[in-house]
């Protein structure tokens, strides 16, 4: 999993790092930091 560059304000787009030419997932930005969070 990797992020895809860069999104809209808010949105965080996520995308499988093995098929960067794949569809891409967006996830808003208090979400992505809530999964970071839980990472650490």
């Amino acid at each position: 999993m990797e992020v895809a560059g860069h999104g809209p304000v808010g949105v965080v787009p996520v995308r499988d790092s093995k098929n960067p030419s794949g569809p891409v997932v967006t996830v808003g930005a208090d979400a992505w930091q809530s999964f970071l969070d839980g990472l650490r």
